[in-house]
């Protein structure tokens, strides 16, 4: 196989946005006095990646649909907002390492975030010109799965030469579905099943070494 096209996950695989989100939470919840105690950014480990309308219910349980709406379009436009100013925590080698990658390859995101989070990232970053194309669940409405699929039948990607890298369970899931090979991250937040898999990489910049050996080719 010789991988051309990189789709990548963004939370735990690209940066961590958590010490700048934390805050964001906390203080939209303890506007409305929602929070017994305040979030610490580890308490968002379990969460990353996951659809935000999911950790609201999830951290104040018995909240109604409607009230979980209301907290989320505070929370989203906020982060949005913030984000593009302060950005988050990228992770080491992941702006070198993806030159160099954009050199021979077509990278894209995919991402269960909401609308304008992609672009607070590559914003902040600079980055937008990396990218040739992303896709975001708070754009769609649809599971990252579906949005894979989107992408690549938007840019005409095919399975033989494409690949997902992320860092959890549905990363590995949405990929599967696809028929996509997945590069796991170990760095990340998440955890497989598969405590073993390979292939996965233990730092951003070990994707190059790895797409070489993997491609038999140099950049």
């Amino acid at each position: 196989m010789n991988t051309k096209n990189l789709i990548f996950d963004l939370d735990g695989t690209l940066w961590d946005p958590r010490a700048t989100i934390i805050k964001i939470w906390n203080e939209v919840l303890g506007r409305h006095q929602l929070l017994k105690s305040e979030l610490k950014p580890e308490d968002m480990d379990q969460y990353m990646g996951l659809l935000a309308h999911d950790i609201v219910k999830d951290i104040i349980p018995g909240i109604s649909d409607i009230q979980a709406h209301e907290l989320l379009s505070e929370i989203v436009a906020e982060e949005n907002k913030v984000l593009r100013i302060q950005g988050g925590m990228l992770y080491e080698g992941v702006e070198d390492t993806l030159r160099s990658l954009a050199i021979n390859h077509s990278l894209f995101i995919v991402s269960n975030c909401q609308n304008g989070y992609i672009e607070s990232f590559l914003e902040y970053y600079q980055l937008n010109d990396l990218f040739v194309d992303f896709e975001s669940h708070g754009r769609t409405q649809k599971p990252k799965s579906e949005n894979i699929q989107l992408l690549m039948e938007r840019n005409q990607l095919s399975i033989e030469d494409s690949v997902y890298i992320g860092d959890t369970q549905t990363d590995y899931d949405s990929a599967s579905s696809n028929g996509l090979p997945f590069i796991f991250c170990k760095y990340g937040f998440g955890k497989l099943t598969d405590s073993l898999y390979e292939p996965s990489i233990l730092t951003f910049s070990d994707l190059i070494s790895h797409l070489i050996v993997q491609n038999n080719e140099d950049f």
